[in-house]
């Protein structure tokens, strides 16, 4: 993940509060730095702050979203205004969260549109629907819907070749709990073993 604010101590408050959950590659702290940086590191996830010195969010978002589709931002700003998610909503962003988010609900949140979907607090997705009449069409993977985002954390891990006690303390949980979700996810996906689990993975761009 990529992090754009203009505010170094919130820059270092994030990054400590995601902790190994997500792996920041990158920061910067205007939209010019930030276009540069990002087009630099090609990240998943570009967390990124609406109100920005040198054109906002939204000039990121534009300066990127021609040559580098795969990216996918999350706007993550002090301001609830309507206008303000729509606005990044038009130019590209796939969700909109405000800095009182918790933090497990911010990891969460990035883990979610890694993995390509749409994240918004109750309050601002009503605000989407009404500016885009309903009509605003959000890229899904059904077999991937049916995992919880903690089964999705787990499914990343494992194809990353991590071992279930490797996996187990990341996550602060016991070996057998890593056990049930891997099940789990090989049951959803109908899938027998964690090559299969790995290429399905792979496939999909998610790891």
């Amino acid at each position: 993940m990529f992090l754009v604010d203009d505010h170094g101590l919130f820059r270092a408050g994030v990054r400590s509060e995601l902790g190994d959950a997500v792996e920041v590659v990158g920061e910067a702290g205007t939209a010019e730095d930030a276009v540069a940086g990002i087009r630099a590191v090609v990240p998943d996830v570009v967390l990124l702050d609406v109100h920005l010195p040198g054109g906002g969010g939204r000039a990121v978002l534009e300066a990127l979203q021609g040559s580098h589709p795969q990216i996918r931002f999350l706007a993550l700003s002090v301001s609830d205004a309507a206008e303000d998610v729509i606005d990044v909503i038009r130019a590209g962003a796939r969700g909109y969260v405000t800095k009182a988010i918790a933090s497990a609900d911010l990891v969460d949140a990035v883990l979610r549109v890694a993995s390509g979907d749409a994240v918004f607090s109750p309050r601002l997705a009503g605000f989407v629907l009404d500016a885009f009449g309903g009509d605003i069409v959000v890229p899904s993977d059904p077999e991937l819907d049916l995992l919880t985002p903690r089964e999705r954390e787990v499914l990343r891990l494992i194809a990353r070749g991590y071992t279930y006690r490797e996996l187990a303390r990341r996550l602060g949980i016991s070996v057998k709990t890593v056990e049930t979700h891997v099940s789990s996810v090989l049951r959803k996906l109908q899938l027998s073993t964690r090559h299969e689990l790995t290429r399905w993975a792979t496939d999909r761009r998610l790891i």
